[in-house]
């Protein structure tokens, strides 16, 4: 493992690495994002616990899509068994791979628990609001001037980014230089305090694509073609398609932060 440090400008190439990669196999890709989506559906209809197995996958998810992408690159079609592949190899790996999923699942959850009893259950009530048949959009607007509110969304902003730090690259870690759960979260922490630079480039490009993206959507819906009502519905594909290319570039950040993994493992070519 080699510990690397780039540019702050690298965090801009990390979102359209993402891109450039994704347009090269989006079939691919889409069925992996589609693969979790599906699983996750799944997962939440488990009595009680559903939420919280998801939250135990994602570090799994996330070194998938960083197979996917270095299968991508070697030239073959990323497909839903990477997800498995962590699991596949050598028994100490696939044991310290699923500590990392149990650690995150319980972090996540102990995040939520004080971020909604520092906005008492508004974020929730929000969420029950917005998903309702037929949305009131009076009080939905009324929920979201509450100031208790807002300073619950910066809680769960600040507390989620800081929690994400040692989880970042733990999974590749663990999957392509052996190393540890204690070691893997330090590393990765070492490795994103590094490039802090470039992981802050990385935030605000997505937030400006995100936005850009919005802009257009209300100027061409609502301006040219007089159907406000139609940018949620041409949002929600755009939102898929943007989470399914900020998991694709998760491989480059490991790439620029740590060097290139061992060969992709055989993937068949499409």
């Amino acid at each position: 493992m080699k510990l690397l440090t780039v540019p702050a400008s690298r965090g801009a190439v990390w979102v359209r690495s993402g891109f450039r990669i994704f347009f090269s196999k989006p079939l691919g890709f889409a069925a992996l994002f589609a693969s979790f989506i599906l699983a996750a559906m799944f997962l939440l209809l488990v009595p009680s616990i559903g939420p919280l197995l998801v939250l135990i996958v994602l570090p799994l998810v996330s070194q998938g899509f960083m197979l996917g992408t270095q299968q991508a690159l070697a030239g073959g079609m990323p497909m839903p068994e990477v997800f498995t592949l962590p699991l596949r190899g050598p028994r100490s790996r696939a044991i310290d791979m699923l500590k990392i999923g149990l650690i995150y699942g319980a972090c996540s959850f102990v995040i939520m628990w004080i971020c909604s009893a520092a906005d008492g259950g508004r974020f929730e009530i929000l969420q029950q609001a917005m998903a309702e048949e037929t949305p009131d959009p009076a009080r939905i607007s009324f929920l979201l001037q509450d100031p208790m509110l807002l300073g619950g969304l910066l809680l769960r902003l600040t507390l989620a980014s800081v929690l994400s730090v040692p989880f970042w690259h733990a999974p590749a870690l663990i999957h392509w230089d052996g190393q540890g759960v204690a070691q893997s979260l330090f590393s990765s922490t070492v490795g994103c305090w590094r490039n802090k630079g470039a992981f802050a480039v990385f935030g605000i490009s997505w937030l400006m694509v995100i936005v850009v993206l919005g802009v257009l959507l209300n100027t061409l819906f609502a301006l040219l073609l007089d159907s406000p009502q139609l940018v949620p519905m041409a949002a929600l594909p755009a939102g898929l398609m943007f989470s399914t290319v900020f998991y694709a570039s998760l491989y480059f950040t490991f790439v620029d932060c740590f060097g290139s993994p061992e060969a992709a493992p055989a993937a068949p070519k499409r």
